[in-house]
């Protein structure tokens, strides 16, 4: 078993849920340290693994939206909190759906270019550093609201930060959990409303992979590896939610967009002197 299959599925899981960014990481990492670029099989399948982990994690929460939404469907009414959440991430979806869609070949260009993600983790450093400084000027006006208490327009706003977080070193939580901070939401709800929405996206992007993958026919031949990269994908992204659920409660998010910013540097500095 290759060891770092075992390393970049830790990776993959961890940082795609923590504010730091799993695909600046899959494309700085492997680069700083001269190894292959993970194949799309691969990739496909740690990224099946953190969403498997966000399914498990909040399985309860799953169950209640889709009564709620069978609820809705059945009454055609949006009275079942369950219900109008569930419409909610799909409404958060909707501009990652496009601009994936839209935007494929821009994406997959600026996944070559290791320095563009290098600078896109001091974007993420400069979203979280002002989401905070926001949070904490807010000492006046209407208290923060919990997640049934998210609005149309909370969640376009946070689907609008999913979709620019599809360039490499743009942090998907970071980015959506900066976006509910800064509409108001309590910490832990922008937390779990950007866990929550992240399935979607994760699980539309691996299906397409996957029919790419089904039509090359490349999957059989990798699989110990692929399963390897699955299982830790899957473990320490359960970690990672856990954790970051617990801490952004009453912690600030400076030092991870410090993290972002060291990174960041070391890969700048090292694209420079390679040319």
């Amino acid at each position: 078993m290759d060891p770092r299959a075992l390393f970049l599925g830790l990776l993959q899981g961890a940082t795609e849920f923590l504010p730091v960014s799993s695909s600046g990481h899959l494309v700085l990492i492997p680069w700083l340290l001269g190894w292959p670029l993970p194949s799309l099989a691969f990739d496909t399948m740690v990224h099946w693994g953190t969403l498997v982990a966000v399914i498990a994690y909040f399985w309860r929460d799953w169950l209640a939206l889709l009564r709620g939404a069978w609820t809705g469907l059945r009454t055609r009414s949006l009275s079942d909190p369950a219900a109008r959440l569930f419409l909610l991430l799909l409404v958060g979806t909707i501009p990652g759906a496009l601009a994936g869609v839209l935007l494929e070949d821009f994406f997959e260009g600026m996944f070559a270019r290791p320095a563009a993600a290098a600078g896109f983790l001091l974007l993420t450093a400069a979203i979280l550093t002002l989401a905070e400084l926001g949070w904490a000027r807010r000492t006046s006006g209407p208290a923060p609201r919990a997640l049934p208490a998210i609005s149309w327009a909370d969640a376009l706003a946070v689907g609008l930060a999913q979709a620019v977080a599809i360039l490499p070193g743009v942090s998907r939580s970071g980015a959506t959990i900066a976006a509910g901070l800064g509409r108001g939401l309590e910490r832990e709800a922008a937390a779990r409303f950007s866990f929550l929405l992240s399935a979607p996206i994760i699980l539309g992007a691996g299906a397409m992979q996957l029919w790419k993958l089904a039509q090359a026919g490349t999957l059989a031949g990798e699989a110990p590896l692929l399963a390897a990269g699955f299982l830790t994908a899957l473990a320490s992204g359960l970690a990672a939610i856990h954790f970051l659920l617990a801490y952004v409660r009453r912690r600030p998010l400076y030092p991870f967009a410090l993290y972002c910013i060291l990174l960041g540097i070391v890969g700048l500095t090292v694209a420079a002197l390679r040319g």
